[in-house]
């Protein structure tokens, strides 16, 4: 067994979670690019991919080589990418093996990839923002940011966005539809410029039982193949469905509260407005962790009885993308409860 604090994946639920939102989105048909940002695992990659995934979403031009190289032909870099003549060169290397496109949310971000990457066959969708106001172009600029795509020889696929928003517990439905009236006005502006988009793309997992999936043709939910404790709080995946757990030790009791070792640097340290604490116990849903230190976690277990010195316990952390890029290895648990090591291959990759 490796020590704790480790991060121990419940394969049921994963493949469980996988299949669910395969069947979800094949029944509207919607195409399914989900985002691996959230496991940066090639095993999780290959679920997704055997359950009808058309292919798969990343951050950074380092997650696209890493996937490509493991086997992927179908890849889009959701960012808005500034290139320069390294990442463009290390783009180029993998369109022989790929299918790529990349993310732009302005005409001089376009028109730089047109430049280094024109004469490559380059996709790219044009990201507009439909209310979390991170990155993305209003909805009715997006043709122009397009057409100046498309003078540079870069090839438009369409236009993507993402309800960030949606991690709201009173925003769940609304984000959606502000996901689809940004998707529609961008696509009429980009007809409006004699470009018609072949994809509409967005999707979130707190938001992805309300997707407009009449007007949108692609998801790229990320979180849904594990869950979180965000997810749990915002209602939108029961607890029995959270395949990702920290199992940690019980390694103090001082106080009269639970001290486990695991802290911020295996479990994150997000923390959301609307959260309870910096984690939830599956065994003890009323629990929270309190206070988080980098290697300390304190639980606040109310009347109920303390777990022994030494005993195990098992955290969800808040936000589990985070938790996955701070280790090198997951340990997916066989029915048997056999552990198989899956190494994190994209840990770490920013660039």
């Amino acid at each position: 067994m490796p020590a704790t604090p480790y991060l121990r994946v419940d394969l049921a639920r994963l493949r469980g979670n996988v299949a669910r939102t395969a069947e979800r989105t094949a029944a509207a048909g919607v195409a399914l690019r989900p985002h691996v940002k959230t496991h940066k695992t090639i095993e999780i990659a290959r679920l997704q991919l055997a359950a009808g995934a058309v292919g798969i979403s990343v951050a950074t031009v380092g997650e696209a080589e890493t996937f490509v190289r493991q086997g992927a032909t179908d890849v889009f870099v959701a960012y808005p990418l500034w290139l320069d003549d390294q990442s463009a060169g290390r783009l180029r290397d993998l369109m022989p093996d790929a299918a790529l496109a990349i993310g732009v949310d302005s005409a001089e971000g376009a028109a730089n990839a047109g430049r280094l990457l024109g004469d490559a066959g380059l996709e790219v969708l044009v990201e507009v923002d439909c209310g979390h106001h991170r990155s993305g172009v209003s909805p009715d600029r997006a043709g122009a940011v397009a057409s100046a795509a498309q003078r540079t020889g870069l090839r438009v696929r369409g236009v993507f966005t993402f309800p960030g928003h949606s991690y709201d517990p009173a925003a769940l439905e609304s984000a959606a539809a502000d996901e689809s009236a940004a998707l529609r006005a961008a696509a009429d502006a980009l007809r409006a410029e004699g470009i018609e988009p072949r994809v509409l793309s967005g999707g979130s997992t707190p938001s992805l039982a309300h997707s407009d999936t009449d007007l949108l043709t692609e998801l790229r939910p990320g979180v849904y193949v594990f869950g979180d404790a965000q997810q749990w709080e915002l209602g939108t995946m029961a607890p029995e469905e959270i395949a990702l757990v920290c199992r940690s030790t019980v390694v103090s009791r001082a106080g009269g509260r639970l001290v486990l070792d695991a802290g911020s640097k295996v479990l994150g340290a997000d923390r959301a407005g609307y959260a309870t604490g910096y984690g939830r116990l599956p065994e003890h849903p009323h629990a929270r962790v309190v206070m988080l230190s980098e290697h300390h976690a304190i639980v606040d277990l109310g009347d109920t009885p303390l777990p022994a010195l030494g005993s195990q316990v098992d955290v969800v952390p808040n936000h589990v993308c985070n938790a996955v890029n701070l280790v090198e290895t997951l340990y997916a648990e066989e029915s048997s409860g056999e552990l198989r090591p899956w190494p994190v291959t994209a840990r770490g990759l920013n660039s």
